[in-house]
């Protein structure tokens, strides 16, 4: 059985206050977690003061980014080791937004999620198509590429510790989202690649996510699927309510 993730990307919102605020009143409403994971993804600044409200509760902690260096001359980049020792547990790597605007490349995904595995941090790595990729049918082939990159020179064994989630980029903010079977359709493919890389004992161990336009309403049909083990969320997890009924779907 592979624990279900519920995952929050806040991306650049909330200060200090409104972070804290927001995880009391998440912890608040949800209370203890047993049968899945809950995990929040504030910005840098936010990350120590948050971890220390959510120290002894259910609610796990990552970051948006990392390094792939330990230490060194690299201004204004966080090592994975620095988020490790203020509390985070995970950290997402090759965002959309990330390929995007700052021009990470496959390369740099894998030895970002390298240096994530080597410090003790569980990577949440994104991969997706784009709408132009998308109307070309190219979504399964760019899956596979991104995947293959990602997960390049990992052991088996490595591989089982990460989390793969699956965004398609059209998706993203837009409030389109993609259906559950067509959702199911392309992460079983990933699942499939990682077969082929991995084995298929160690692929059926890790957890693949749906993100995209995630909302309370549709939540419960994307978990219904069988390869979807869960979902990276935007907006919907910048407000208590609406991802504390993400948190709980049915």
């Amino acid at each position: 059985m592979r624990t279900p993730i519920l995952a929050g990307n806040w991306k650049l919102f909330k200060t200090v206050k409104e972070a804290k605020d927001l995880v009391e009143s998440l912890h608040s409403i949800i209370g203890r977690i047993y049968d899945r994971e809950v995990v929040v993804c504030p910005v840098f600044t936010s990350l120590y003061p948050v971890s220390q409200i959510l120290d002894g509760k259910s609610i796990k902690m990552g970051a948006q980014d990392v390094y792939f260096e330990e230490k060194g001359a690299f201004t204004g980049e966080v090592a994975p080791i620095m988020l490790k020792d203020v509390g985070c547990t995970y950290v997402i790597i090759g965002h959309s937004e990330r390929r995007k605007y700052f021009g990470e490349t496959d390369e740099i995904v894998n030895k970002k999620t390298k240096a994530a595995l080597e410090a003790g941090l569980i990577p949440i790595i994104c991969v997706g198509e784009s709408l132009e990729e998308k109307e070309s049918d190219q979504t399964l082939n760019v899956v596979t590429v991104q995947v293959n990159g990602a997960l390049k020179d990992l052991t088996p064994s490595l591989i089982e510790k990460t989390v793969i989630a699956y965004e398609p980029i059209w998706a993203i903010g837009t409030g389109k989202n993609d259906n559950p079977s067509s959702a199911q359709t392309t992460i079983s493919t990933i699942r499939n690649v990682m077969a082929s890389i991995c084995g298929e004992n160690s692929a059926e161990k890790v957890r693949i996510l749906y993100g995209g336009s995630v909302k309370p309403e549709n939540i419960d049909g994307f978990m219904k699927e069988r390869d979807i083990d869960g979902a990276l969320v935007g907006g919907a997890s910048l407000t208590a309510e609406s991802f504390a009924r993400i948190v709980k779907y049915e």
